[in-house]
């Protein structure tokens, strides 16, 4: 039996209503002590919460029964009225209360995985929803959350219960006559689920850029205008200006939301040979980062060409200072022109790229889906290549299963989940 843990799951400071989560199996005795009457499962009552002869709040009061709950136990929520003094009272007293002790960060979540409500890649997504800033991040989570990755590793898993199944009847009946030949079955899921996982892990690159924010450097010779730019996308003053050339030596970042969008905007030092050892260490910079970026906006003045930029395909050029407008690709720091234009063209290119995002989001999905493609091409090889063996082929699918497995959270994760429980806030 779990012990009963209590925390204050919403935010800290003073607020109109505040919550305290208690959960485990002494929650409806813990109510009880506050001289909390009868309750009706997943229905608020309104009750007055009594301590030594003493009203301390009338609250809402809403009991969970176990298996109807966020984490799986019986839980118990408080609605208080969200003072300091009040919040700080009711968590004194359920500490004083015997078998209660005060939640660790993540600890109402670490239940829920526990008891199978949650699986682990739904506990990932609930911190990415807690973090997202972003409207496609937001998206991004909530489709995790549901439960999107869980419902496509159990087809998959389906699937290669079905192989192994196939292949070990070879093994099993290797001295008789198998009813039928099960290469042609197993050959097809396999190559189905081979194709299956190569377009996640494509897609995942994408799904990471969401969560974490895309790059966008600000690129383009000293003096050009690409530190006011980036001032005035970002509305404030991130980077300083100066006539002097060779002012930005490392690069400077901004995070913006764009179009719903995570953007990070990056500043790099101007892009020119120099004697100034601290401005060639900021050069070299410069183009280390913008050949990682997903964008590059190429900052030109009129009548310069774009050789010897770094830009790609779907990259973006303008030209700065164009404060009285004249030019559809002109843009100006001073006056405005052309800024929304830009912002739109950033938003266009960047939505694109997100349209091929897939339901893995994190470095540690595709790994298992990379190791989980591998040892399914290796069971092809041992199937249909010229040193042909069942067995190996079988240890192989077993491989692949196991990797879809720790994707979810099945098997071998315990050492990731005090990792991912730290994210979490306590309360939650």
């Amino acid at each position: 039996m779990s012990d009963t843990v209590f925390a204050l799951a919403t935010a800290r400071g003073k607020a109109g209503v505040a919550v305290v989560r208690i959960s485990g199996p002494l929650a409806l005795k813990a109510a009880a002590g506050f001289g909390v009457g009868e309750l009706v499962p997943r229905r608020a009552s309104l009750r007055k919460l009594w301590w030594d002869g003493e009203v301390l709040d009338q609250a809402l009061v809403v009991f969970f029964p176990k298996g109807q709950s966020f984490t799986g136990d019986d839980v118990m929520e408080l609605h208080l009225h969200g003072s300091n003094a009040t919040i700080a009272a009711v968590l004194r007293c359920l500490g004083d209360m015997e078998g209660l002790r005060p939640a660790e960060a993540g600890a109402f979540t670490r239940r829920a995985l526990e008891n199978g409500v949650l699986d682990l890649t739904q506990v990932e997504g609930l911190a990415d929803l807690i973090d997202a800033e972003t409207e496609a991040q937001r998206r991004q989570a909530q489709r995790v959350l549901s439960g999107a990755i869980g419902l496509r590793a159990a087809e998959w898993r389906k699937d290669l219960i079905r192989v192994a199944a196939l292949i070990e009847a070879t093994i099993d009946f290797a001295d008789e006559e198998v009813p039928q030949d099960v290469t042609p079955e197993v050959g097809t899921i396999v190559e189905r689920l081979v194709a299956a996982f190569a377009r996640e892990i494509e897609g995942s690159l994408v799904s990471e850029r969401i969560r974490e924010g895309f790059e966008v450097a600000i690129i383009g010779a000293p003096n050009v205008g690409k530190s006011s730019l980036l001032n005035v996308l970002a509305g404030r003053d991130a980077a300083i200006t100066s006539a002097v050339a060779g002012t930005t030596r490392d690069v400077i970042e901004v995070r913006m939301d764009i179009g719903g969008l995570p953007v990070t905007l990056l500043d790099t030092a101007g892009l020119r040979e120099t004697d100034d050892e601290v401005e060639r260490i900021g050069v070299a910079r410069a183009r280390d980062r913008a050949a990682q970026a997903d964008l590059r906006v190429l900052v030109l003045e009129q009548g310069e060409g774009a050789e010897g930029y770094p830009i790609l395909s779907g990259d973006i050029v303008v030209f700065s200072k164009v404060d009285h407008g004249g030019r559809a690709d002109g843009v100006s720091s001073k006056t405005g022109f052309g800024i929304d234009t830009l912002i739109e063209s950033i938003q266009r290119v960047l939505s694109q790229r997100a349209l091929g995002g897939g339901v893995m989001v994190r470095e540690r999905h595709r790994r298992a889906l990379i190791d989980a493609k591998g040892s399914l091409e290796s069971a092809q090889t041992w199937l249909y290549g010229e040193q042909g063996s069942v067995e190996l082929a079988a240890a192989d699918v077993r491989a692949a299963l196991h990797q879809l497995e720790s994707l979810v959270g099945i098997v071998g994760v315990e050492t990731l989940l005090g990792e991912i429980f730290a994210s979490f806030c306590i309360g939650k």
